[in-house]
């Protein structure tokens, strides 16, 4: 059913019910005019009788003669006219004029008007008690007005507040019919364009003119979200499925080759069973190696993608001071012969992606620990944070120092590259691939420089500190890094492989 029509007869319903109330108030109050105007009548003559009534009181106490007590009772009718009067006294009752009949019973006081049903008829009854200043000369005079003509009146109010609510009924409905069919044109316009739209094969969207119509404005803002909204997760999932062709390709050609040397190790223990023990023990170290290289790898390529698919409502205040005592805790167990120097550092809070920065900070502890060894072999880091300026706020800066033989100039953007790694190196090439994904990530920034000691290499991260009150930050527009990397195709991965 068109809404134009649920309005219409919804009208056509209500007004017939608004007609017939107002209809009924109408009743009470012409029937409260009536029998004002009855009453009023009914008390003037009583009025009038009253003083005549006593004078006949008066006469029948005295045992005047008849005829003296006949023009009395002449005198009392003609003051009533035209209402019915009826007299009590010790000696009797006198009557004339309409009135109900003697065996209707009448209130002892009415000393104002009453209705008294007389069978089908009604009347208005005004009672007024005499009482003469001589004894035995008190009564009650009683004063009877028909009701029918009030009666009359209503019966014709009542059918002419019918007629118009049947009338109204019909008209009602037809003009609202009319009405909401015009009123609801720019809803039905916004209907056609947009049933048109389909988002699935064509990128053309909601071009809304506002109306001036609140409820169809805020029903095209709203269709207009939902769309926006549809094409933003749209994007998303082809965001998700073109990492998930990235992941499967990149998996593909980086494991083949530790792949194939496990398959190759291990021919050699299934067909030299008799091999030595230093050569078996070899062949072992290759396999765990490989094993290991393999499974740093399937993380490293599970991180990026979660950090390309994270999505605002998992940022949060972040303590950096925390997150660094929790990952130096982790190196330390993991290298218990390097020394990592920690010093004291200020508490600084971030809004942050809090396995982001743990990633950040782990994965920078891990490249210093391999790549920064001293001429004795050994493993030394430092780590500094510091609160630092910015053109658009403040910062919070981190700093790794380690002792190793540094990296040039002109290798220092490439070490970011997806699967970039030096010829001894035994990682996967996607460590600091995931550091400068997860600084673009908090809108930070990462860059190598030389170690203010000398020898080795300083690796500085900085991220925006914004006001814990600020949640609505956006994130970058694109996030593919597992798919382009710094700027190099899906099918780069090693040089020479």
């Amino acid at each position: 059913m068109k809404l134009a029509t649920r309005i219409a007869l919804a009208v056509g319903a209500t007004v017939p019910v608004l007609v017939l109330a107002a209809g009924w108030l109408l009743l009470l109050l012409v029937a409260h005019d009536l029998h004002a105007e009855q009453d009023a009548h009914l008390r003037e003559r009583a009025d009038a009788a009253a003083v005549n009534a006593r004078q006949l009181l008066r006469v029948t106490a005295a045992d005047r003669p008849a005829a003296v007590e006949q023009a009395r009772e002449r005198q009392l009718y003609a003051f009533g006219l035209d209402v019915g009067i009826r007299l009590t006294g010790p000696h009797g009752t006198v009557s004339g004029g309409p009135q109900p009949d003697a065996s209707v019973p009448l209130p002892m006081r009415a000393r104002t008007p009453v209705t008294v049903e007389d069978g089908a008829r009604s009347w208005r009854v005004l009672s007024v008690r005499l009482q003469g200043s001589r004894p035995g000369v008190r009564g009650t005079l009683w004063l009877f007005s028909p009701d029918t003509a009030s009666k009359d009146q209503l019966a014709l109010v009542r059918r002419r507040v019918v007629t118009v609510a049947l009338l109204a009924a019909v008209t009602s409905g037809l003009m609202a019919l009319a009405v909401a069919s015009r009123a609801g044109r720019p809803l039905r316009r916004l209907q056609q364009r947009t049933s048109g739209l389909d988002p699935r094969v064509d990128a053309a969207r909601l071009d809304h003119t506002r109306t001036g119509v609140i409820e169809v404005d805020d029903l095209a803002r709203t269709l207009q979200t939902v769309l926006a909204r549809y094409d933003e997760q749209a994007a998303r999932t082809t965001e998700a499925l073109t990492t998930a062709r990235s992941f499967a390709a990149a998996a593909a050609h980086e494991l083949r080759t530790p792949l194939m040397s496990m398959q190759t190790n291990l021919e050699i223990l299934a067909h030299h069973p008799d091999l030595a023990s230093a050569d078996r023990d070899e062949v072992l170290g290759d396999l765990q190696a490989e094993h290991a290289r393999l499974l740093g790898l399937l993380v490293m390529l599970r991180e990026l993608g979660r950090g390309d698919l994270v999505e605002a409502d998992a940022f949060g205040p972040v303590d950096l001071t925390e997150v660094i005592d929790a990952s130096v805790a982790d190196a330390r167990r993991r290298c218990p012969t390097a020394e990592i120097t920690v010093p004291v550092m200020p508490r600084l809070s971030v809004h942050a992606w809090e396995p982001g920065v743990r990633t950040i900070i782990d994965n920078l502890l891990a490249n210093a620990l391999v790549h920064g060894r001293s001429g004795d072999g050994r493993a030394r880091v430092e780590l500094g944070l510091r609160a630092g300026g910015h053109p658009t706020g403040s910062t919070a800066v981190l700093t790794i120092d380690d002792r190793g033989p540094g990296i040039l100039p002109s290798q220092r953007d490439a070490v970011f590259h997806r699967f970039e790694r030096g010829p001894d190196s035994p990682g996967s090439g996607l460590g600091l691939t995931l550091v400068a994904q997860q600084t673009a990530l908090h809108t930070g920034r990462v860059r190598i420089q030389d170690c203010p000691g000398g020898r080795g290499t300083r690796i500085e991260v900085r991220l925006p500190v914004r006001d814990s009150r600020q949640t609505d930050i956006p994130l970058p527009a694109e996030r593919d890094w597992l798919i382009t990397t710094a700027g190099r195709p899906q099918g780069f991965h090693k040089d020479g492989s």
